[in-house]
């Protein structure tokens, strides 16, 4: 029978996809359903001095207007972060007394009809006092920033330290070389190609509340609302989520609008339907990374990295999102000083409140972050001592394994250096020379850069998965993990008609769905095929030692007699077997089970394990500017990465594809911009904020190198983030490379043609200066 596993099989979810049959939220039709529309603020940061209603309420087809004081029985929204000690102001799913954020949610209207909702929503009267806002994190830090909340004093939501303080002080007083940088890491908007979107439903014999959402995490966001929001038992709420149109990770947390969707149809004893347009999802979805942070880097006289020592300024906007001091805090810190052999690492971060959007995880969540900032400092540690940049980060890789870093990461495996060494070779470093001379004849700045990354993959830890045969021939295979646009429903069949000896359409892949799934921990942090997939491992185990015993009950064998092999159970030495499928519809007659057990051939594992993996990889990017615009033209980008065993290449590789294109749009296209004072988001939609398309894109060079890990049966390190970790870096250091021949040495993300324009005319200007 053919592997399965290492097969780039094309995806089975994709005939659906292509062909017009996906089923997204907007897809579902509910004739009898209401529709909500969220009334949100104008103002970052007011007073809600008096809501009327009166004309709105007057309004044919409007069933109800509620606001805060509809609410007061629902509990604030939780955030689950990891970190202490964290202040949490209580975020409500309807502004109480005072908005803070531009889209913060004031007041929810329902509906016959979407625009009937809309209109009675314009009919509203809001009265508010503004007050002096803030969108800038060092700025709310700083004295006399104006407070977001009064229980935060300062603004600030926690401050923590990692690392060792002390070792880092006494290896920077030591180094010969010491180098400096302050880099920031630019505010997305995470942008999914479908906006969120909910369906809500109530049944009152049974007084349980169901939504349909577009969704990751459901079993967290589950617990969420019963535990700390509605205050029911568990099983009293249910969600459910159709294919999701893309999320990397925005989707993962609890949202007022989901509040809303079940309060107002257990009121109105009507399903609720709210679909986000993209310019509203752009003022309240969670946005990501918006960090800046000042790193020193300590060298000894040969270049060899003595210490990193960070301070990290995060902004987790107007209130703390389910896990938005994570990224920063406790993810962040597994990655610290990536790749490279550190001796000692220190991290100060501050968490900051701003009058801006909730900042939480979004593609890679703290390890983009945390490589960014070290590989800066490398390349920056490389101008300085006029070394090589791929030399003296080859000086400094990591070796040999296992390794501890100085934070606590026990790194099982891995090939730093013949990453290196594979990426320079085939991105033809040696000829770059050549390329940029023939570039400067037709008056373009060429530039090339490398940059190195690791990840540090498993996001929540623990995950269930239960493996079912069903009467019809079929076998269900129900993960906690959920699929966004990754595949789960290939891989999973890859894994099981490998594991089950049986062919990969007898496969039936559930997900997302708190009646059918048990437990589950979602989508994030590349776990699926490390958590997930040995959960399926581990539920397939069970079921084949089940079947075993039943096996061997049939056969008049003992169980140590038998032996299982593409599908079926044999009596060693002799001719004599039983299919699987047949012991599994054998299974279904207590007649022909051996005592003690139960019928029906399906069991549910739990994977309780909190093993990271470390994908890893070396990247560089070779650009061309044009100095007369400002423009980057990206020629060419070649990648050397490591991601354990592939269950499906062609999968790993499209996900590596679409992490490095949003790292190249961070890196050269997408910029937040609030306006300073009024907190207006002033890149408020896609004519103002850019997202990269395939004209941004060059040819990539991809080459997947497997070296497996032992953290899990399958060997498999989790590709989904790490794209986007690697890029941006890669990406700046080649753009650097190409202006310092011009006296550009800072240039900070997105690298837009205005800002690199704008560098090349202060260099300019400053030589100029300087020569006269």
């Amino acid at each position: 029978m053919t592997a399965n596993i290492g097969r780039s099989l094309r995806r089975f979810e994709d005939a659906r996809f292509l062909t017009g049959r996906g089923r997204y939220v907007a897809d579902i039709s509910v004739p009898d359903a209401l529709w909500g529309y969220v009334v949100r603020s104008p103002h970052a940061h007011a007073r809600l001095v008096r809501i009327d209603t009166t004309a709105a309420q007057a309004l044919p087809g409007v069933h109800g207007i509620y606001t805060s004081a509809d609410l007061l029985d629902l509990g604030p929204m939780p955030c689950m972060a990891a970190v202490k000690p964290l202040i949490i102001p209580p975020r409500h799913a309807l502004a109480r007394d005072r908005v803070r954020h531009v889209g913060d949610p004031v007041a929810f209207v329902v509906a016959d009809g979407a625009e009937q909702a809309r209109e009675a929503a314009e009919q509203m009267l809001v009265d508010y006092e503004p007050l002096a806002a803030v969108v800038d994190a060092r700025a709310a830090l700083a004295s006399g920033a104006p407070q977001v909340w009064d229980e935060a004093p300062g603004n600030l939501a926690y401050h923590v330290e990692r690392g060792d303080a002390d070792a880092v002080a006494d290896a920077m007083r030591q180094a010969a070389h010491v180098v400096e940088l302050d880099v920031l890491n630019n505010r997305v908007i995470v942008a999914p190609i479908e906006p969120r979107a909910g369906i809500a439903r109530y049944d009152s014999a049974s007084d349980t509340m169901m939504l349909e959402l577009t969704g990751q995490g459901l079993h967290g966001i589950r617990r969420q609302l019963a535990e700390f929001v509605f205050k029911v038992p568990l099983e009293r709420i249910q969600l459910s989520a159709p294919d999701v149109g893309g999320g990397f990770g925005m989707k993962n947390f609890l949202y007022p609008e989901w509040i809303l969707l079940l309060w107002a149809a257990r009121q109105l004893g009507r399903p609720v339907r709210w679909e986000a347009e993209r310019a509203e999802d752009f003022v309240s979805g969670t946005h990501g990374r918006d960090i800046a942070a000042c790193a020193k880097l300590a060298l000894d006289a040969s270049g060899k990295i003595l210490a990193l020592d960070v301070a990290m300024v995060a902004d987790m906007g107007a209130y703390l999102s389910g896990n938005g001091p994570g990224a920063s805090v406790v993810a962040a810190s597994t990655a610290q000083g990536g790749v490279y052999d550190v001796p000692a690492i220190h991290v100060d971060i501050r968490g900051a409140f701003t009058n801006a959007v909730p900042v939480d995880a979004y593609r890679g969540a703290g390890k983009p972050e945390a490589n960014y900032i070290i590989e800066r400092a490398l390349e920056a540690a490389a101008r300085a001592l006029d070394r090589s940049p791929a030399e003296l980060r080859r000086q400094n890789l990591i070796g040999s394994f296992p390794h501890k870093t100085a934070l606590g990461m026990a790194l099982d495996s891995g090939g730093f250096v013949e990453n290196l060494d594979a990426a320079v070779k085939r991105a033809d470093v040696a000829g770059f020379v050549a390329r940029r001379e023939e570039s400067s004849r037709r008056g373009k700045l060429r530039g090339i850069g490398l940059g190195c990354f690791l990840e540090t993959s498993r996001g929540a830890p623990n995950e269930g998965a239960e493996l079912r045969f069903e009467s019809d021939g079929t076998v269900t295979i129900a993960v906690g993990t959920e699929s966004n646009g990754q595949g789960h429903e290939t891989a999973y069949a890859q894994i099981a008609a490998d594991r089950l000896g049986l062919p990969i359409e007898s496969f039936r892949y559930v997900q997302a769905d708190t009646r059918l799934v048990k437990s589950g921990a979602g989508h994030g942090g590349a776990r699926s095929m490390h958590m997930g997939g040995t959960a399926a491992v581990k539920a397939i185990d069970a079921v084949l030692a089940k079947a075993k015993k039943i096996a061997a009950h049939l056969l008049q064998a003992s169980t140590d007699e038998l032996e299982f092999a593409n599908g079926r159970f044999s009596v060693r030495g002799s001719d004599r077997g039983v299919d699987l499928l047949a012991v599994a519809e054998s299974a279904r007659d207590p007649k022909s089970l051996p005592e003690g057990v139960v019928p029906g051939l399906g069991e549910h594992v739990m994977n309780m394990s909190d093993a990271f993996t470390f994908p890893s990889g070396c990247h560089v990017a070779e650009v061309e500017v044009d100095p007369e615009t400002g423009e980057t033209t990206l020629l060419g980008y070649t990648a050397v990465d490591d991601y354990g065993r592939l269950i499906n290449p062609m999968l790993t590789e499209g996900q590596v594809q679409g992490g490095v294109t949003q790292g190249i749009g961070q890196a050269l296209l997408e910029h937040t911009v609030y306006e300073p004072g009024s907190g207006q988001l002033l890149s408020g939609s896609f004519m103002d904020y850019t997202l990269p398309r395939a004209e941004h894109l060059p040819g990539f060079d991809i080459t997947l190198i497997e070296r497996p890990t032992m953290a899990n049966p399958l060997g498999v390190k989790g590709s989904g983030q790490a794209g986007c970790i690697a890029a941006p870096q890669t990406i700046m250091a080649a753009i650097l490379d190409a202006l310092r021949p011009m006296g550009v040495t800072r240039l900070d993300m997105p690298a837009t043609p205005e800002r690199v324009w704008r560098a090349l005319i202060g260099a300019r200007t400053s030589r100029s200066a300087h020569e006269s």
